[in-house]
């Protein structure tokens, strides 16, 4: 598909001919290597896909780039800062670099975010895009001009689950005390247990005697003060 930038329409490769029109940079960016015919459907690339051993360096930055933004690095103590995801960005941009020497078309979404102009209007991940934010911990909006500590004290060893969202919306709502793999957990135990409950139910060897008068440990005590029989409720 012959993909233009936004704003322009997006032609098919079956209208091309017929209206005349060529894609200015289908010939200047090409993988290293040659490429491989892979027409988008949606007309938002050029088609030029990277041959295997290009491919396998895109998606080999990518999984260290992940690797190097994954959450276990809370897991790990480890601090993420801005320099490590500007570090990132910046892997993944020698890796297209490296790939497509004369960069991809200005219309390709990997290259407009690569460059800070992606247009996401009108997208799912617009939603996603926090431009002015708040943070919040148990229901109380953690204002800039104050201190953590004084929302959770002085101890050092202290750990809260801090959670973003848009400046202006609700506090957002509290998690799950329980992961659904341990609510799946409780549930399993609670019906083994139901279980052995009702097996030792119904292994019971004849101990209802206990409960009868006869076998009441108090019983001459209580006929000599003359509270043998004594019951509570309405006649």
């Amino acid at each position: 598909c012959l993909g233009l930038p936004t704003g322009k329409a997006v032609v098919s490769t079956q209208s091309t001919g017929e209206l005349k029109l060529t894609d200015e940079y289908e010939r200047k960016c090409i993988p290293q290597g040659g490429s491989m015919e892979c027409p988008d459907n949606i007309g938002r690339r050029s088609g030029k896909a990277p041959n295997e051993s290009m491919a396998e360096v895109i998606m080999k930055t990518i999984t260290d780039v992940k690797e190097g933004l994954s959450a276990k690095l809370v897991t790990a103590n480890r601090v993420l800062e801005l320099k490590e995801v500007q570090d990132n960005m910046n892997k993944l941009r020698g890796a297209i670099m490296i790939v497509y020497p004369m960069n991809l078309p200005p219309y390709d979404p990997v290259q407009a975010e690569l460059d800070g102009c992606e247009d996401l209007s009108g997208t799912q991940a617009s939603l996603e895009v926090i431009e002015q934010g708040a943070l919040w911990w148990a229901g109380k909006e953690l204002l800039p001009e104050k201190l953590l500590l004084d929302y959770v004290g002085k101890n050092e060893k202290t750990k809260i689950v801090v959670k973003l969202s848009k400046k202006g919306q609700q506090a957002p709502g509290r998690e799950q005390q329980l992961t659904e793999e341990q609510k799946k957990e409780m549930m399993a135990w609670q019906y083994r247990k139901q279980e052995e409950m009702k097996k030792l139910h119904e292994a019971d060897d004849g101990d209802d005697y206990l409960n009868s008068q006869w076998a009441n440990p108090n019983s001459l005590k209580n006929s000599f003060h003359g509270i043998g029989n004594i019951k509570w409720g309405p006649k």
